[in-house]
């Protein structure tokens, strides 16, 4: 499903992406075409989009296309989906250690559309940082693992 979604294939599309979406979450899911976890994602996502076309922009990119932005965000896991409103990044309490992305698949195409809804609205309202609409046992789990400390 991910020949339906728009790709960025350069640090340059990525940052023009980031700049140029106003007044919409822009998603970007980091990730590879042929791994099983992100060929779910982005079914999820393929058939969301056309739903959410008022409030969200939605961008798949190959992890080994821009490496700069995987060190960046801090990308070992695979896919990751990261949210920016109007240039900034948003951050969402997923109730895990990280706040910047959500690591995994979502579980059904409500749960991304109840995400992009939450984000949205917390964006419109100036919030840099909003809590997650997903249960708790719904979210997948994983240990952070910091290198050389």
């Amino acid at each position: 499903m991910s020949y339906l979604l728009r790709k960025l294939e350069t640090k340059s599309d990525v940052d023009n992406a980031i700049r140029a979406t106003e007044d919409l979450v822009l998603v970007l899911r980091f990730g590879k075409e042929s791994d099983l976890t992100c060929m779910q994602l982005d079914e999820i996502l393929a058939k969301t989009a056309p739903h959410l076309t008022n409030m969200a922009s939605i961008y798949i990119i190959d992890i080994e296309s821009v490496p700069v932005y995987a060190q960046y965000f801090d990308i070992s896991l695979i896919p990751a989906t990261i949210f920016f409103f109007n240039g900034h990044h948003i951050k969402v309490d997923w109730q895990t250690p990280d706040n910047t992305k959500f690591i995994g698949s979502f579980q059904t195409k409500q749960d991304f559309i109840d995400v992009i809804e939450v984000i949205y609205r917390g964006a419109m309202k100036g919030k840099l940082m909003v809590t997650s609409p997903l249960d708790p046992s719904s979210i997948p789990k994983y240990e952070l693992i910091y290198k050389n400390i």
